[in-house]
């Protein structure tokens, strides 16, 4: 039974975090430019398996009957995705975006950091997927299943991220011509701003 609901969390909770979304893309682009690698996916697996938890500890009931917390979280969720979305149009027209292996870090790891929890913390998304989705289909597996089932989620996590972060940089022969980012950077604009129209459809 217990095998089951870990199985079960691993499934959903992968189901749920590979989908293309800010902070994956994010992670990806700092994948590639090998920039705070470590310290992206540190983040990104922090965040997922508190969130996780917390879910399935209770903390999806809360948030579900919390319209209003919900909706202020959408407005400053949708603003930083539709800026982060002009930055990276813009860096897709400008040439010294090109070829930035080869180049010193343009960004601290303070920004990255700051980047980095803004995408895993400020998308309502998230919190329904991580904390209400999970939470509730955890909360309802029998006995000790539901830390079983988190433990199942938060694993599928740890091995997305890693895999993630780690495997991008056998993509990086790619993006040594300028064409690949502009394409990866034009992708990533693109992204930001369906995700932030999203949020209110």
């Amino acid at each position: 039974m217990e095998l089951g609901a870990l199985l079960k969390g691993m499934g959903l909770g992968g189901g749920l975090i590979i989908a293309i979304g800010s902070q994956n893309a994010y992670l990806l682009r700092q994948a590639l430019k090998q920039e705070y690698v470590y310290t992206c996916i540190a983040i990104c697996i922090a965040c997922d398996v508190l969130l996780i938890g917390a879910g399935v500890a209770g903390m999806g009931e809360i948030i579900n009957n919390a319209p209003g917390l919900l909706f202020w979280i959408k407005i400053a969720g949708a603003a930083f995705l539709f800026c982060y979305g002009i930055r990276a149009a813009l860096s897709a027209c400008k040439s010294s975006s090109f070829n930035v292996t080869q180049q010193p870090s343009a960004v601290s790891r303070r920004q990255v950091i700051a980047a980095m929890l803004a995408f895993s913390l400020l998308n309502p998304h998230v919190y329904l997927d991580t904390v209400v989705l999970l939470g509730s289909i955890g909360g309802q597996q029998p006995g000790a299943g539901p830390w079983y089932f988190a433990a199942g989620a938060m694993l599928a996590s740890i091995i997305w991220f890693l895999s993630l972060g780690l495997g991008a940089r056998y993509l990086i022969p790619v993006f040594t011509r300028p064409t690949a980012w502009r394409v990866l950077d034009g992708a990533i604009a693109v992204v930001m701003w369906l995700l932030a129209l999203s949020l209110f459809w």
